[in-house]
């Protein structure tokens, strides 16, 4: 039991690690890739790795509420990720501006509470976390 619950959270906080590194760098490359190539828009596929990010993080975060044994961890996941839901789901819809940073604080503070989710469920046994 305490290899899955460690697992989805080590997916949770990679996966939110990885977005915000594609986050971070995807304006830089195709600012420099779209200035030699003469191209303004990300290709498709490039765009739709968000949407991958945030079916692996909602897997991970579904396997880790399940197993921690904090409500308090429970809200701040599913919290987390609803609110970086909204703003790529905005960010891809135009609804309204958001700053980007706080895209960038989402994904830190996803990471950082699945990190803490780590730490916070250790268990002695194979059913200390389950559903508690």
């Amino acid at each position: 039991m305490k290899k899955i619950i460690y697992k989805a959270d080590i997916i949770g906080a990679t996966v939110s690690i990885l977005c915000l590194i594609h986050c971070v760098i995807t304006p830089i490359i195709f600012i420099t890739y779209g200035a030699a190539a003469c191209h303004t828009e990300a290709p498709l596929w490039w765009k739709s790795i968000d949407f991958l990010f945030l079916t692996i993080s909602f897997l991970a975060i579904f396997r880790s509420t399940q197993t921690t044994s904090s409500q308090i961890i429970k809200l701040i996941l599913w919290t987390i990720w609803t609110s970086l839901f909204f703003i790529i789901i905005n960010e891809k819809l135009d609804w309204f501006h958001i700053n980007e940073n706080w895209l960038y604080f989402t994904a830190i503070i996803l990471s950082i509470t699945h990190i803490y989710n780590l730490k916070y469920c250790q268990c002695n046994n194979e059913n200390c976390c389950i559903n508690e």
